[in-house]
């Protein structure tokens, strides 16, 4: 509510209808004078971040003292005192990425054994120049067999020969460019050729052997900063998906709808975030005073995550401590797999992206 005097006139600004009171019984909106003063406005802005604050901390207590309890709030319709789920995953999201980002790079997980490669350009120019002035598939082929990129038992194109698997990174080794790789494979027999997997996979391999070349480590280090960001993308994809098996899981709890499974998860996500970003805190005071103490804390608030799960699901769902635990753990074997899937799947798509 603002600190503006109500108007005399009882037709709503917005919507033209007459109002019984201050608020619209239509639209909601306030029915006060317009014209706002300076200090009324920077009083608005003050007020409207107290009152975020009010709600999130209150929000927060719950969500952290009361495992389940702030969902099963929610979807019984006790909202007003509370900060809505997707504003509240919002904010704290964005607060843990932020950090994440900050703390990881690609050094800090073993990127620094990776050393670049020390053969030089003289092949990719050789390869290249050779497989250009092929006027014909069967010129293809015998250069290819100086070169040893096929196997010299082949007596002609013809012929049937041992099949040949050019793996990714063979295939970036030895044909140092796309052109020179088709080629190749337009000169062995339909049968010895590389399937359409095989053929985007190494064609795109060749991509970023011309692209980076000898350079390994600006490579796996686009590859992992590429990567590490597309995780906001991953877990909001994973949320439908994981409310999707707690449906499954309790199909027969009626009451229950799809969305309520996704408010419950995202509670679950805010929690996680908060109790990461303690880890992290912890870790970096590990890393400057390492202390056996700090692996026994870290210890904790890893099955601490694991406890406030176990009692979020029992709490909101109100089911006996034996189909939880059983729920619980099919639920977690679930998630495991797809996450598995999704973490390929953005992989792949990574590469793809460099």
């Amino acid at each position: 509510m603002s600190h503006s005097p109500e108007r005399k006139e009882k037709d709503c600004l917005n919507c033209g209808t007459i109002t019984q009171g201050r608020f619209c019984h239509v639209c909601g909106q306030e029915n006060v004078v317009p014209k706002e003063s300076f200090w009324g406005m920077v009083t608005h802005f003050f007020n409207d971040i107290t009152h975020f604050d009010g709600k999130f901390f209150t929000s927060m207590r719950w969500l952290i003292t009361k495992p389940g309890m702030l969902s099963l709030e929610y979807v019984n319709g006790r909202r007003a005192k509370y900060l809505h789920p997707i504003r509240m995953y919002v904010f704290t999201s964005a607060v843990f990425f932020i950090i994440f980002f900050s703390i990881f790079s690609a050094e800090q997980i073993g990127m620094r054994g990776i050393q670049d490669d020390t053969l030089g350009d003289a092949g990719q120019t050789v390869s290249t120049a050779a497989f250009q002035n092929a006027k014909t598939p069967e010129d293809s082929l015998a250069i290819a067999r100086v070169l040893g990129l096929t196997s010299n038992n082949e007596k002609d194109t013809t012929l049937a020969g041992p099949k040949v698997r050019v793996t990714m990174g063979k295939a970036a080794r030895k044909h140092r460019t796309i052109a020179s790789y088709d080629s190749a494979q337009r000169a062995l027999p339909s049968s010895e050729r590389d399937n359409w997997l095989e053929t985007q996979l190494n064609r795109r391999g060749i991509s970023l052997e011309q692209k980076y070349g000898n350079n390994r480590r600006a490579l796996w280090k686009d590859l992992f900063d590429t990567f590490v960001h597309s995780l906001p993308y991953m877990l909001f994809v994973s949320l439908p998906l994981y409310a999707l098996i707690l449906k499954m899981l309790y199909f027969r709890r009626k009451q229950y709808y799809f969305a309520d499974h996704a408010i419950f998860l995202i509670h679950l996500y805010v929690f996680t975030f908060i109790l990461m970003l303690i880890f992290f805190l912890v870790q970096r005071i590990d890393d400057a005073y390492p202390l056996g103490a700090w692996n026994f804390m870290k210890a904790a608030l890893f099955i601490a995550g694991i406890y406030y799960a176990y009692r979020a699901m029992k709490n909101f769902y109100g089911q006996g401590t034996g189909k939880t635990i059983l729920k619980f753990i099919l639920f977690n074997l679930l998630c495991f797999f797809s996450l598995l899937l999704l973490f390929t799947v953005f992989l792949i798509f990574t590469f793809y992206r460099l």
